[in-house]
């Protein structure tokens, strides 16, 4: 258990711009990280909108989207 605590998240969502849906998404994931891995996170929110050719490396079909790229397995 004690190994456990000192994971890091690292995670990644996907939005399309400042959109209502988009900014529930985002506030609802940081306050389940707050919660529950409190300076143990971090958020990269990635706006589709600016960089759509982002989508393919994680293979994005919908929005928002959100990816763990740590810790592993993803």
């Amino acid at each position: 258990m004690a190994e456990e605590s000192k994971e890091f998240w690292e995670l990644r969502l996907y939005t399309a711009g400042q959109t209502p849906k988009s900014i529930t998404a985002f506030a609802n994931l940081k306050k389940i990280c707050e919660e529950h891995m409190a300076g143990k996170y971090h958020i990269e929110v990635i706006d589709l909108l600016v960089n759509p050719q982002l989508a393919k490396g994680d293979q994005i079909l919908a929005i928002p989207t959100l990816v763990r790229k740590l810790p592993v397995p993803i």
